[in-house]
């Protein structure tokens, strides 16, 4: 009589879908990030605030692999992103600063090279392709070279790079900065649709609105450190969320005789 083989019990997920521990990272002599600690819960909208010059993207790019940190560690999913990458980058999407694309390529090329690239198979990559250009409104049969798009327009291209092989995290630095209002809109409709699937979304921003109407979850930076972070309830209290991101970054307001000439 043979014993029964116990099933093997999957591991349980990770409680954080990004998890940063001491990220520090200079610029010749300028501290940039100063010993950044962070968890972000798995199925949040997390949205990351600073003003110009705070270190979002800095820290942003040390969490994704695309900027080495001089200390401290990123891990997504559980995976260590700087000594297993591949396996963080297999889970990751990424939307980063400036939309660094092949842009001699028109969209349809651009997200077929994207997907064969990750080793994608080709009749998957032509559908998801397909269906991301079609809600993305670029047209599945635009002829346009990506470097002759609209900021919106790559901004979205960017997006459906990032989604088009089904990531468990998406990381986005200003995805909404330079997008008209109709586009915004869809590109927040996604996004919710994207956490209320199970995925997780992090995207750094220096707009109030944007923040309050969409995270869960919030952090605020200044000068490379990280003042406050919690949900947005623990953050906001019964205040606005632009009151309290002007005193924690120190906002200054004109008063008194300054610029009387106006």
């Amino acid at each position: 009589m043979t014993s029964a083989v116990p099933a093997q019990r999957r591991p349980e997920p990770p409680a954080a879908a990004m998890s940063l521990r001491g990220l520090v990272k200079h610029f010749d002599t300028k501290l940039a990030v100063a010993q950044v600690s962070l968890e972000v819960p798995a199925g949040s909208f997390f949205g990351l605030l600073g003003p110009n010059g705070a270190g979002k993207t800095t820290t942003l790019s040390m969490a994704v692999g695309l900027l080495r940190p001089d200390a401290g560690q990123a891990f997504l999913l559980g995976y260590d992103v700087w000594s297993d990458p591949a396996a963080a980058k297999a889970r990751l999407g990424v939307l980063p600063d400036g939309v660094r694309l092949f842009d001699r390529l028109t969209g349809p090329e651009l997200l077929a090279y994207q997907g064969l690239l990750r080793g994608m198979d080709a009749s998957t990559v032509d559908r998801r392709a397909h269906e991301l250009l079609e809600v993305l409104e670029l047209g599945t049969a635009n002829r346009t070279l990506v470097v002759d798009y609209s900021a919106g327009m790559k901004k979205k291209i960017g997006l459906a790079c990032a989604l088009l092989h089904a990531p468990r995290l998406l990381v986005l630095d200003e995805p909404f900065e330079a997008v008209d209002p109709v586009s915004a809109a869809l590109i927040r409709d996604i996004l919710q649709r994207y956490v209320s699937g199970g995925g997780t979304v992090v995207f750094s921003s220096h707009v109030m609105e944007v923040v309050e109407r969409l995270c869960d979850h919030v952090a605020i930076m200044s000068d490379g450190v990280l003042r406050m972070h919690g949900t947005l309830a623990e953050v906001r209290g019964d205040r606005s969320l632009e009151e309290v991101f002007v005193q924690v970054v120190g906002g200054r307001v004109a008063t008194g005789s300054e610029l009387a000439w106006l």
